[in-house]
């Protein structure tokens, strides 16, 4: 294989190396934004059916 060949496929690694971890990150980052979403619907879930609840007893 000749040099060139071997500099070229390196950059090319490199690169998808490169790629690969950026898509890595977004998506851990986007998985952290899910659970913090739906960390957040839960808790209003629960607090909506504390509320309805509570006011439901009280009738």
């Amino acid at each position: 294989m000749s040099n060139h060949k071997q500099q070229r496929d390196s950059i090319t690694d490199n690169i998808k190396d490169g790629a690969g971890a950026v898509f890595h990150a977004a998506h851990k980052g986007l998985e952290a934004t899910e659970k913090i979403a739906m960390g957040t619907v839960d808790t209003t879930s629960n607090a909506v059916k504390n509320l309805t609840g509570n006011e439901n007893e009280t009738k």
